[in-house]
């Protein structure tokens, strides 16, 4: 009893931690001790493999998944300062006009994310270009993090087939499955999970619209001057060029198979043998076009590819803190035990699949890391269920991108940081698009897949 006492105790301490601004990998620490000391685990053996060093072990998983944070933040990096990404934001904003934002701003983010921008370089690349847009549109900024959120983190990373994210790398790993596993069960989720975050941030407009709710700059926010930009964009077409690049690079090996070519031509048995590396060569290879493309990142080429590859230790460190601390909770007799029940209840597989990666990505704030340790430990019992491979990875993916966002969501502490909001101001609507819409959007697939 005291032992799982300690686990919730140690779960809302986390989110506790997190909700106060507290660093996530400092709380991550503090909390894996709570669980370490309430259920008599050993300590040096729990922080230098269970936490570091072990299969689910933090520095384990930034290990694994280093080249492909670093591809995508430099990627970001490159399309940031190239203005690329403002040149396809324009081009929205031309078709669709500034009081769209909301829908400027979604777009965006997810042909960004898609593209295999990592999320947080998304959000440090939308938000000036968001801000000039909010303050045409007289939109609140709660409204825009809820926008960011729907296009940067939700459909395009867990649920349209051939997302280079991790959460859509992390099964492939177990499962022998691609990144396009399943894809009419992908498509139809993503389409809910955005008709659905588009109504509801749209509904909210209006009522903010009606309610004299205003645009209101924060005391850091620097709104740019759209003309001063303006001059040194690149054309639209050429901006999409590296995004092309990097989709059709990543999609390349399965439309030669598709089209006869043997998984013999060394090439494609390469790519097809490394879903995590070949992601990370499409996106060094759309930023080293990117880089020929460019004037403005041609005069420091060396100097952005940096700043790219330092903007990755963040995320990835706070990614892999928060999956340390699940290394630390699997460890754990009340953890043995919630597995057995979910494997035992009497309820469909994909039901009680549904309910052991939404519990593991919630209690550690991030769907990568829930990811992790459910293909670990619970993906062979599933598949021993019955479980195609194809459908586990798509909805396993899906399903994990819903309780993950809690308050103590590495991703969400970060946007409200940047954007200088706080969870009392904006986690509602981001709660709303991030946690809620997912988690019917992944019901309603699973239904489907039911049903088929």
């Amino acid at each position: 009893m005291l032992g799982m006492i300690g686990l919730l105790a140690g779960l809302a301490l986390l989110i506790w931690l997190a909700l106060r601004d507290v660093n996530i990998i400092f709380a991550s620490v503090i909390c894996s001790l709570v669980v370490i000391a309430t259920n008599a685990l050993p300590l040096a053996e729990s922080l230098t493999q269970a936490y570091t060093f072990g299969d689910l072990g933090a520095f384990t998983f930034a290990g694994r998944f280093f080249l492909l944070f670093a591809a995508g933040a430099v990627f970001g990096k490159v399309m940031g300062e190239s203005h690329a990404a403002t040149a396809i934001a324009m081009a929205l904003v031309r078709r669709l006009g500034a009081h769209r934002a909301l829908w400027i701003t979604v777009l965006a983010c997810a042909l960004l994310t898609y593209g295999g921008v990592v999320v947080f370089v998304v959000i440090f690349a939308m938000y000036p270009l968001g801000l000039r847009l909010l303050k045409e549109a007289d939109i609140p900024k709660r409204l825009f993090c809820g926008a960011l959120a729907l296009g940067a983190g939700t459909f395009t990373l867990t649920a349209l087939p051939g997302t280079p994210s991790i959460h859509n790398v992390i099964p492939t790993l177990t499962l022998g499955t691609d990144l396009f596993a399943a894809p009419l069960l992908g498509l139809f989720g993503g389409t809910i999970m955005f008709v659905l975050g588009m109504a509801y941030l749209e509904r909210e407009r209006v009522k903010a619209q009606a309610a004299g709710e205003r645009f209101e700059p924060g005391p850091r926010d620097v709104i740019p001057d759209l003309d001063e930009v303006a001059h040194d964009l690149p054309h639209w077409a050429l901006a999409l060029l590296p995004l092309v690049l990097v989709i059709g690079t990543i999609l390349a090996p399965r439309l030669a198979t598709m089209l006869g070519v043997g998984a013999d031509v060394p090439l494609i048995a390469f790519a097809s043998g490394q879903p995590i590396l070949w992601p990370a060569i499409a996106l060094i290879l759309g930023s080293v076009v990117a880089l020929g493309l460019f004037p403005a990142v041609r005069r420091r080429p060396l100097g952005v590819l940096g700043e790219g590859t330092q903007d990755a230790i963040l995320p990835l460190m706070a990614t892999s803190a928060v999956i340390g601390f699940g290394g630390v909770v699997v460890q754990t007799a009340g953890f043995a035990s919630f597995t057995q029940f979910m494997l035992g209840a009497d309820v469909p597989p994909l039901l009680s699949m549904f309910g052991a990666i939404s519990t593991v990505s919630g209690i550690t704030g991030s769907a990568s890391g829930g990811l992790q340790i459910f293909m670990a430990t619970l993906a062979e019992p599933y598949l021993a269920l019955g479980i195609e491979p194809q459908e586990l990875h798509r909805l396993v993916a899906m399903a994990s991108g819903g309780f993950d966002s809690l308050p103590h969501c590495g991703a969400v502490i970060a946007m409200l940081t940047v954007t200088g909001l706080t969870h009392k101001q904006a986690y509602k609507d981001v709660g709303m698009v991030t946690v809620v819409v997912p988690v019917v959007a992944t019901l309603a697939t699973i239904a489907l897949a039911m049903a088929t």
